[in-house]
Parts: structure tokens; sequence; C-alpha cells
């Protein structure tokens, strides 16, 4: 059974911050206004847990590291992406480099197919050599 990170009334709390949109016993998604504010106070120089407890969290029912890992994170974000990546949510989208069969003609769907199962044998056999040899160790 997995751990509850966070107690009801720790959950009530978060729930009650302006800079929170949702959060659970496991989780907290933050504003997009928040993540792009804390951003812009930390390259002028504020540290991650100053901008944390400036916006009415409580480090101590958050943890030590949240502020540093999700500043971390969201730095990343906006280094690679701009505004835009931090004022868009990413997440449940549909995957871009997923292969699909759509647009293909008969010959290419065989031949698509054909790699796959090859690929499946091969890894199947590298599974069977790997059991077997951790059965003789």
């Amino acid at each position: 059974m997995i751990k509850s990170k966070f107690t009801e009334e720790q959950i009530r709390e978060l729930r009650s911050n302006k800079y929170v949109v949702r959060c659970s016993d496991k989780n907290i998604t933050y504003s997009k206004d928040f993540k792009i504010l804390a951003v812009r106070q930390y390259i002028d120089g504020k540290s991650s847990s100053q901008i944390f407890r400036e916006a009415g969290f409580n480090l101590y029912a958050l943890g030590i590291d949240v502020p540093k890992c999700s500043l971390k994170r969201w730095r990343k974000t906006f280094k690679m992406q701009g505004l835009d990546g931090l004022q868009t949510d990413r997440r449940g989208g549909k995957r871009i480099n997923k292969p699909t069969m759509e647009g293909l003609t008969a010959e290419q769907r065989i031949e698509y197919l054909e790699a796959k199962v090859a690929y499946l044998k091969e890894e199947n056999l590298f599974l069977a050599q790997l059991r077997a040899k951790k059965k003789s160790e």
C-alpha cells in the first residue's frame, strides 16, 4: 500500500492557496501564473524556498526539497520552450513519435508489421536467454 504524502488538513491548507489548481494526497498542481512568477523571481535572485514561503506555502508540509525541484523543472521548461511552455499543460496529450498505420499503403503496413514481429521475436529470445542465465546462477 502506498502511503499518502499529505494529510487531509494539509490538503485543505494547500487547496486554499490561490496558486494551487488541484491537490490530492500525493501531488499538487500549481497555477500557470505561479510557475511564471516563481521563475521570474528566481531569475531576479530570490531563493526557491523564499518564493514558495512568500506565496503562502508551508515548506514543512510540502517538503523541504519540493520548491527547489519544482523550480528546477520549471526553469528547464522555460529555457527550452519559453513562457509558452509554462502556460501550456502538456500532460495527457497525443504522443508525437508514436508510429501509426494511418496513411500507409497495404505493402507498407505489411512491412511495418513484419518488422514489429521480428523485433518481438528477438525480444522474446533475449528474455528467454536472460531467464536461462538467471536459472543457472
